[in-house]
């Protein structure tokens, strides 16, 4: 709890059997957090007896997709401060403090992995990966008059339960880019918003969504695609 508000962190779970345990026990040691909620997104490995062996609330999400199970988990959350963030090892429980901190004076606040000094050795944040996301989140900063964004595709995030409830049933992306989604329909709904560094660590195992130049090339250009139809389309539905 922190100051008089539940605090709950919310996990999209894909085969962590290897990492899943020691970020769910890493988060409850953490004493201002009440609640974690793991979102098993169809994994076929031991990630669900894994789960099942801590205090975290167990959810099973059929709808493939990195979206689906985000929003699903935000969706069951009940505590007053709801945070997100990968089980595989990036970032620091620690770091929740920097988030719950401004969440006193602010009803959304971002991480963002694209501080220099806060990208540890080995970590899956090169030049080319670092620039690219403060590219694509200038530009979505520049098209929805956001805050000052230099990273879009941090999970490390919290929001305020009665601001999340405004925009929790607008999510429609079930894909990768729903990080994207998730900072448009939250600028949208208020302008209460900052962001903050976070610490970014090597990941344990290989990333399932930017674990090839390949791939993060791909999720970039989709991201950018979706930001530009929304701001040009914001009422036509979403191609998720």
């Amino acid at each position: 709890m922190w100051n008089d508000k539940t605090v709950c962190v919310v996990f999209p779970v894909f085969n962590e059997e290897n990492n899943i345990k020691d970020a769910i026990e890493k988060f409850y040691e953490n004493p201002y957090v009440d609640d974690v909620i793991a979102v098993d997104n169809n994994s076929t490995d031991n990630t669900k007896s894994e789960i099942l062996t801590t205090n975290a609330i167990y959810i099973y999400e059929s709808e493939p997709g990195y979206g689906s199970a985000l929003s699903r988990g935000l969706i069951e959350a009940k505590s007053d401060l709801i945070v997100t963030c990968e089980p595989d090892g990036t970032f620091k429980a620690d770091d929740i403090i920097k988030l719950l901190i401004y969440s006193d004076d602010y009803k959304v606040v971002f991480g963002t992995r694209t501080s220099k000094f806060c990208v540890w050795d080995g970590a899956n944040m090169k030049w080319f990966l670092r620039y690219g996301n403060w590219a694509v989140a200038k530009l979505l900063e520049y098209l929805f008059n956001g805050p000052s964004l230099t990273d879009v595709g941090c999970t490390y995030k919290l929001i305020h339960k009665e601001s999340l409830n405004k925009i929790v049933n607008t999510f429609k992306v079930k894909q990768s880019h729903f990080q994207p989604e998730f900072m448009i329909n939250s600028i949208m709904s208020t302008k209460n918003i900052v962001e903050i560094p976070v610490e970014y660590l090597p990941r344990k195992g290989i990333s399932k969504i930017t674990g090839s130049l390949t791939k993060a090339i791909k999720l970039g250009l989709v991201m950018i695609f979706y930001i530009i139809y929304r701001r040009l389309f914001p009422n036509r539905p979403e191609n998720n």
